[in-house]
């Protein structure tokens, strides 16, 4: 197993490669750029750091908008990939961060330190939610673009149900570090975008 990186040059290559595909105007190398900033930043918190930059790398790397099954088929790509360069529970706790991506629950993780790197990889993941109002902006328009094989009418039902769901959580984060950062402006940007969802016809 060595001391080489999980996520090695050539890893790294072959993953950008993906993440650079003409489709993709959101879950692009920008937004995995901005979650391993994130965890650079919070990386004092982070009890394996390696594998939630690990998670960070692979939780996007199979993106269709059409499909269902994205999370599902990144985990199957992390398990495939790092086969061999980590012990299997090691690897279990990546792919089920990774799948957890699907609905922003904490997955089952019986281990107190690795809940709580899960915990702060999905609140990385969900950032953007919190960022300034021009950021947030570009960022629900350039999801649109990702779908836009979808009509609008279904498109405004559908993200507002997405919106709604968050707002409806006691908290959109899981961690007290995010909340205090992001939460605050989070509801402002998920209300005021839930607002104009709503309002045009």
């Amino acid at each position: 197993m060595g001391n080489e990186p999980l996520i090695d040059e050539a890893l790294k290559s072959e993953l950008s490669a993906l993440y650079q595909a003409e489709d993709r105007h959101y879950h692009s190398l920008a937004h995995i750029e901005a979650m391993l900033a994130l965890a650079a930043d919070y990386r004092d918190l982070l009890h394996d750091p390696e594998a939630v930059e690990a998670a960070i790398w692979f939780h996007d790397a199979v993106y269709d908008s059409r499909a269902k099954d994205n999370e599902a088929k990144s985990a199957a790509l992390a398990e495939k990939k790092l086969a061999g360069r980590l012990d299997t529970e090691r690897l279990g706790r990546i792919a089920a961060m990774i799948n957890a991506t699907a609905n922003h629950q904490l997955p089952p993780l019986d281990d107190e330190k690795a809940a709580r790197d899960a915990a702060l990889f999905l609140d990385m993941d969900l950032a953007i939610l919190g960022a300034d109002p021009d950021a947030f902006d570009a960022y629900e328009k350039a999801v649109r673009r990702e779908y836009g094989w979808v009509e609008e009418p279904m498109w405004r039902a559908g993200r507002a149900a997405v919106l709604k769901s968050f707002l409806a959580r006691p908290h959109i984060f899981h961690t007290d570090s995010f909340r205090r950062r992001f939460e605050a402006q989070a509801r402002e940007n998920l209300a005021r975008s839930l607002q104009e969802l709503q309002g045009q016809a």
